[in-house]
């Protein structure tokens, strides 16, 4: 009896831990169960390109219209003289230049004195033409003795028309001399050895070759000065070989100076020479410009020429354009409640608020109307 009595209290002894062993794992588990996290719910990625949105309706829409553009060819070029108003001072007496009353780059005025030059070449040309009056005056004197023979029948009528072919040819070596005189720039009434020699057109001396002391060989050396009227000037411009196309000869030309970028001038395409480069593939387009007065020899220009077909474009509101990240989009309606997100490239902007697209979007496509407000609302 004692025995199994003590079985008993061992065996009850022992059933005490394992119950509070097992209450502890009961409560352990259900306070598990209590803090565990819901299961997770996987949701769809938003993607930017295409948006799905709960009232389509209250979206406003544009409509791309068409846009018929002419495609600008856009190069380089120089101002140059134009040739033909280039004039050269010649100098028909050869000397030594004992004055020089302009330099390059000034502007003159036609019949201005640009140098003075010592010639003995003006001696010459003046006892010829002393010689020539003394001969004319006296060949007059024998015509007029003729007629007044020939009138009273002392001399044949022979005599009398060599009497007037030697005055005709007295007169012409007298005019002769006289214009010689003119041209060295010398006054019959009042000759001396220096000879001026002026400016022949009004114009910016754009070369010189003379100074003080300096000789000057007449016709046999280089002219002294060039004059060049700048009132027009020549745009030379080199344009690549598969962009010939969009120049033609007489069409008008666009050209803004570097040094001035706001202001546009209308110039007329002259010339396209007929020789390629054969290293750069490019011709030379010659382009006339009347100078306002600040085109300056040597400046560089960027010409634009329109004459390429039209193309067909796409237009819609500058609002429907979203800037993001250097690139532009526009949200086109595709169906539904759906939009996608396009990318665009921008042309020219119009009057009214309207901006060019060049690819991307065809015209008839709808596009949302206020971009940047669509992307803020579907963000939220």
């Amino acid at each position: 009896m004692m025995r199994n009595s003590a079985g008993r209290l061992v065996a009850a002894a022992l059933a005490i831990p394992l119950g509070v062993i097992l209450a502890a794992c009961s409560r352990s588990s259900a306070d598990s169960q209590a803090e565990a996290p819901p299961p997770a719910v996987v949701e769809a990625e938003f993607d930017p390109n295409n948006i799905t949105v709960e009232h389509p309706e209250q979206i406003p829409l544009a409509t791309a219209v068409e846009h018929k553009s002419v495609p600008a060819l856009n190069v380089t070029g120089v101002v140059q003289p134009d040739i033909a108003r280039a004039v050269p001072v010649v100098s028909l007496a050869a000397g030594r230049v004992v004055e020089v009353k302009a330099r390059l780059g000034d502007q003159v005025k036609k019949g201005q004195l640009l140098l003075r030059v010592r010639s003995t070449d003006v001696s010459g040309a003046y006892q010829v033409f002393l010689k020539a009056r003394n001969d004319a005056r006296l060949a007059r004197q024998q015509l007029d003795r003729a007629k007044d023979l020939y009138d009273k029948g002392a001399i044949s009528k022979s005599a009398l028309e060599a009497a007037e072919t030697a005055e005709q040819d007295a007169s012409v070596d007298l005019e002769t001399a006289t214009e010689q005189l003119r041209l060295l720039g010398v006054d019959k009434d009042h000759p001396s050895g220096i000879v001026d020699i002026v400016a022949p057109i009004s114009g910016v001396i754009t070369d010189q070759q003379v100074t003080n002391a300096a000789g000057v060989q007449g016709l046999a050396g280089p002219n002294p000065f060039t004059i060049s009227d700048l009132s027009y000037v020549w745009i030379v411009c080199d344009v690549f070989e598969n962009d010939l196309d969009a120049v033609r000869v007489g069409e008008p030309a666009e050209i803004r100076l570097n040094a001035y970028p706001d202001k546009a001038l209308n110039g007329r395409v002259d010339n396209i020479l007929p020789t390629l480069d054969p290293s750069l593939r490019t011709a030379k387009v010659r382009v006339e410009v009347a100078n306002p007065g600040i085109m300056r020899i040597g400046m560089f220009v960027t010409a634009t020429f329109h004459g390429k077909q039209p193309e067909l474009h796409a237009a819609v509101p500058a609002s429907a354009i979203l800037h993001l990240h250097d690139r532009d989009w526009v949200y086109v309606a595709a169906g539904g409640s759906r939009f996608r997100r396009v990318e665009v490239k921008e042309g020219a902007a119009f009057a009214g608020g309207m901006q060019e697209i060049l690819s991307g979007i065809e015209p008839g496509a709808k596009v949302v109307q206020n971009a940047l407000v669509f992307q803020n609302t579907v963000e939220q």
